[in-house]
């Protein structure tokens, strides 16, 4: 025992199986040996514990700190300070809650409020019936609080910094709400708006909805490109916001349209001043990137709750208002009236009609004589499409031919014109030639148009010298060196190449130039002009036919009805003419007797005339 008192517990002890007092004693040291053991194992194992727990806490995220139930801080990790934004090392186990919260009312986070009355408020906290979470603003950092009680009392509190993820949040919120070219409201918030608005609107705080498209837009991406484009909505942006007072909103819905709410009790004045502004302001010129752009814009105007009073409805009759804007000839505006909605809705019916008709076979082509004026003998006719509608009778070329090119059908539509035109010409003398106009959105299918020509020659077995086609200036203007690829295309097989209604569009002496037509067609405008005696129409026809005669383009002139102005064009050296003087377009069924008719009728030689450089006249 004087051994082991003096510290070496390692001494041999005697055996314990000796029954006196020896005995006892060393059974007793064996026991005390064991328990010194396996302390030891406990007291190193909490060390290990202990440094596990202090490396979690310093390296956890958040800061964590533990009140017991006298409201003392018994554990604070390393992050606390920081993440509830206080000063390094200012809170420090033994601090009571209160001492905790004079640190943070020292650190500017409660301004204008006493220590007692912080205290009284944030008192649950650290005592929570159940998790209890909440966030405080700290200067510019947005801190989150979660207390848990603990049994027995006292609770262990998190503090987390979360002003990262309430911006990317925040950014989040506003890339589903917002444009993220403009950064003006989309589609989802401006419906939002519209409802909220509807609401007051119930209250008698009455407003216009705007529907607005740029006019010409597509222009600009398509020569100068998207960058440019995208500039030029930026541009336009600016000026609309400009425009609008703070409790208007404009939102861009996609593309080049916008909308506008307008919050006004003093309407239509209200909204038909702010029309007219929009118009003036985005038709002025922009400068983008080194580049002069002129646009312009449509606008529909639609006004609660007078037009509508439901979100839908009042988004329809702007639309159907900014529709009939850009049939008025764009750069305009006009409010919903009640039977645009009717002549919508009948719009769709022929869509629908027109859908059907190809399908159904219910086209049919109308053939109207080309005239020599000096003999007057068919030198060939023109094809012109017609529409025999079941219920609604023969449809009018002007109600779904542009229809036709906007849904996309003219296409399909203008291969079967080719080749029933193609095929019916067979049955012709072969000396008369065959016209088929063709439209812009055909020459988009580029290389294919050339194919369906040679197609229609293969099938029907027509001699591609009989086959004029006519495009007008139209097509010129759009992606002009395709479309010069194209018309050397059909040119190459053997096709004539015709410029329909010269002079009544974008006229540009260059497209003569870029492209040798075999042939020019004088508008009908100027054929009439000459019966008037209007020198401006005989100067410019004299001009034409001079000029084309010069390139060796024939020319045609259009829309001849009366014998004086087939005189004139005769006189001024015209060599084909076409109109009602002669014939209405008539079906395939009626051109044999036509032609008869024609032939008989027709003397060898009624006018004399010079005879020009290669000139031939039409009409349609």
């Amino acid at each position: 025992m004087t051994t082991l008192a003096s510290g070496d517990l390692d001494a041999e002890v005697p055996a314990r199986s000796r029954l006196h007092e020896i005995g006892a004693m060393a059974g007793a040291v064996a026991v005390f040996r064991d328990n010194l053991a396996s302390l030891h194992q406990r007291e190193a194992e909490l060390k290990c514990t202990n440094l596990h727990f202090a490396a979690a806490l310093d390296n956890m995220a958040h800061g964590l700190a533990m009140f017991d139930g006298n409201e003392q801080l018994v554990v604070a990790n390393a992050r606390l300070c920081g993440a509830a934004g206080l000063p390094p090392g200012s809170l420090r186990p033994g601090m009571t809650f209160r001492e905790v919260l004079a640190v943070s009312s020292a650190a500017g986070h409660f301004p204008d409020k006493s220590l007692d009355d912080v205290y009284a408020e944030r008192r649950n906290t650290i005592a929570p019936v159940e998790p209890l979470s909440f966030e405080e603003i700290r200067g510019d950092r947005v801190i989150a609080f979660t207390s848990r009680p603990m049994s027995g009392g006292g609770c262990v509190l998190t503090v987390e910094d979360i002003t990262e993820r309430r911006k990317a949040e925040a950014r989040i919120a506003h890339m589903a709400h917002h444009d993220s070219l403009t950064g003006l409201p989309n589609r989802v918030l401006f419906r939002e708006r519209i409802e909220e608005a509807l609401v007051r609107a119930r209250r008698g705080q009455g407003f216009a909805l705007f529907c607005l498209d740029l006019d010409r837009f597509k222009g600009v991406n398509d020569t100068l490109g998207h960058l440019v484009g995208d500039a030029l909505l930026r541009a336009v942006t600016a000026r609309l916001c400009k425009e609008l007072r703070e409790t208007d909103t404009v939102a861009r819905l996609g593309g080049d349209e916008f909308a506008i709410l307008q919050s006004a009790v003093d309407q239509p004045a209200a909204a038909t001043a702010l029309a007219q502004r929009l118009v003036d302001a985005l038709g002025a010129p922009y400068e983008v990137d080194g580049h002069r752009v002129v646009v312009g814009a449509s606008i529909g105007v639609a006004l609660a709750p007078g037009d509508a009073d439901d979100g839908d409805e009042l988004l329809k009759s702007a639309d159907l208002a900014l529709y009939r804007a850009k049939a008025d000839g764009r750069g305009a505006y006009r409010f919903f009236e009640p039977e645009m909605d009717a002549r919508i809705q009948a719009r769709r019916l022929l869509e629908l009609d027109l859908r059907h008709a190809l399908a159904a076979q219910e086209f049919e082509l109308h053939y109207q004589p080309l005239i020599d004026p000096r003999t007057r003998r068919p030198t060939g006719f023109e094809a012109l499409l017609r529409w025999c509608h079941p219920e609604r009778g023969l449809v009018p070329p002007a109600e779904f031919i542009p229809l036709a090119e906007e849904i996309g059908l003219i296409v399909p539509i203008g291969e079967w014109v080719l080749r029933r035109a193609c095929a019916e010409a067979t049955t012709w003398p072969e000396d008369l030639k065959i016209a088929v106009n063709l439209s812009a959105t055909q020459f988009r299918a580029g290389c294919a148009l050339a194919t369906t020509v040679s197609e229609a020659f293969r099938i029907s077995g027509l001699a591609p010298d009989r086959l004029d086609l006519e495009v007008t200036e139209g097509v010129m203007l759009t992606d002009s060196d395709e479309t010069l690829a194209t018309l050397h295309r059909l040119r190459a097989m053997g096709v004539s190449i015709s410029m329909d209604d010269f002079g009544t569009g974008y006229s540009s002496l260059s497209y003569l130039s870029r492209f040798p037509f075999d042939r020019i067609k004088i508008d009908r405008s100027f054929v009439r002009g000459l019966a008037e005696g209007r020198e401006d129409c005989a100067a410019i026809v004299r001009a034409v036919v001079g000029l084309c005669g010069s390139l060796g383009m024939a020319i045609t002139a259009e829309g001849v009805e009366t014998e004086e102005q087939l005189h004139h064009l005769t006189v001024e050296g015209c060599t084909e003419v076409q109109g009602y003087f002669f014939s209405r377009p008539v079906p395939a069924s009626d051109v044999q007797r036509l032609l008869g008719q024609l032939l008989v009728d027709s003397p060898a030689i009624l006018v004399s005339a010079p005879t020009p450089a290669l000139c031939h006249v039409t009409a349609v």
